[in-house]
């Protein structure tokens, strides 16, 4: 089979779509060597080299000047792209994002996970975000097939996007095979070293917009420190800080100085992926209070590395962490206060959790998230479903 693939956030690990276009290839490329795969993007990509799991990257044209990065963007996915399809006579097209052609020119399958831009309207501030929104919105209910990360999120596609429930296929992320638990006394140090950090904390590591609840860890944290006094382990927040202080990205040092907390509280920024392992191995806790997400790798990485964790009560998030860790509502106070105040307090309970999660995060693995994809792509080719069937309740 030929297959092309929507690569424009190809090398851009640090996105969640480049992780999982950057995985899901290179687990593809294991299934089977007789099946190519050709990579389109419009612009160059974030890698020194050329990945071996393809043919070569290809970039192509777009009509408008470098600096209309937003334009470029929309003409690759919607023009340039599905015309590069039919031209290179591909069975089938991934996108891996929530941008797929809005006419198709081959069978498509995208990869839709999360609809953030329509649950969250914080989300869609500018009239581009919302008319783009819109646009993608149309062109999903015509590709294929539809993957997404989770149950929740499949719910949300079937109510919001009016896709028939048998189009949507629910399969499962993975973390990095890098995360596993880390006993290396010496490797340990010198993370803790490297990011200025105590030898027992709290952590928090993620990204810092709305949804992601940041505050509310704060002040969770700062009820904690009342509680237990100059012992309380100090809370690390890792992540690239916002540049600015706004509503959909509050910034937490501003909190932490309002809360009082500042001098326990360590921000370390940007985290190299290659130092992840240890800084997960190395907390006590990890504690993730997002209200929404479409899957949860951050969680899911935490609990592959032995760490016990802490999460909402809230969207796709039972489903990655099951029981392997303890899980709270994100919005009430005095209930994660005292699920932090608890693990902090009960060395067994977090030895029950890091098992719990080990065991729990075994069951997510990117070689059965590419074959189960790639059972899409043969449905896709082998049964297309015709593009006027669409759902038509609200």
């Amino acid at each position: 089979m030929h297959i092309a693939f929507n690569a424009f956030f190809l090398g851009e690990e640090t996105t969640g779509s480049g992780q999982y276009m950057h995985h899901l290839l290179h687990a593809l490329a294991q299934l089977d060597k007789g099946h190519e795969y050709f990579l389109y993007s419009g612009k160059k990509p974030g890698f020194a080299r050329e990945p071996d799991f393809a043919s070569p990257l290809q970039i192509l044209y777009t009509p408008f000047p470098r600096r209309f990065e937003n334009l470029n963007k929309l003409w690759f996915e919607q023009i340039a792209f599905p015309l590069a399809c039919r031209r290179a006579s591909v069975h089938l097209a991934h996108v891996p994002y929530f941008a797929s052609p809005i006419l198709p020119t081959v069978p498509t399958v995208v990869t839709i996970h999360d609809l953030i831009p329509l649950l969250l309207p914080a989300y869609r501030s500018s009239v581009f975000v919302q008319l783009y929104t819109h646009m993608v919105a149309a062109a999903a209910r015509r590709a294929t097939r539809i993957i997404t990360d989770s149950q929740c999120s499949k719910n949300d596609i079937v109510r919001y996007l009016r896709v028939p429930s048998e189009r949507v296929h629910v399969i499962y992320l993975a973390a990095d095979p890098a995360c596993q638990p880390v006993r290396d006394e010496n490797v340990l140090a010198a993370v803790r070293h490297k990011y200025g950090l105590p030898d027992e904390y709290v952590l928090y590591l993620g990204g810092f917009d709305q949804r992601k609840n940041v505050p509310m860890l704060l002040k969770a944290y700062a009820q904690v420190a009342k509680i237990l006094g100059a012992g309380t382990p100090y809370l690390v927040v890792a992540g690239r800080l916002p540049a600015m202080d706004t509503r959909l990205f509050p910034n937490p040092r501003r909190v932490a100085h309002e809360l009082g907390i500042e001098r326990k509280v360590i921000f370390t920024g940007w985290v190299a992926e290659e130092d992840k392992p240890a800084l997960y191995s190395g907390a006590l806790i990890f504690v993730f209070l997002s209200i929404y997400e479409g899957f949860g790798l951050m969680p899911l990485e935490a609990m592959s590395c032995g760490t016990p964790v802490l999460v909402s009560r809230a969207a796709s998030l039972p489903e990655v962490v099951g029981k392997g860790g303890w899980m709270v509502d994100p919005m009430d106070l005095d209930e994660v206060t005292e699920g932090i105040r608890t693990l902090l307090c009960d060395p067994a309970l977090r030895q029950e959790l890091a098992q719990n999660a080990l065991a729990q995060a075994r069951q997510f693995d990117w070689g059965k998230t590419a074959e189960q994809t790639f059972a899409v792509y043969e449905l896709a080719v082998q049964k297309p479903i015709a593009q006027r069937q669409i759902c038509e309740f609200d």
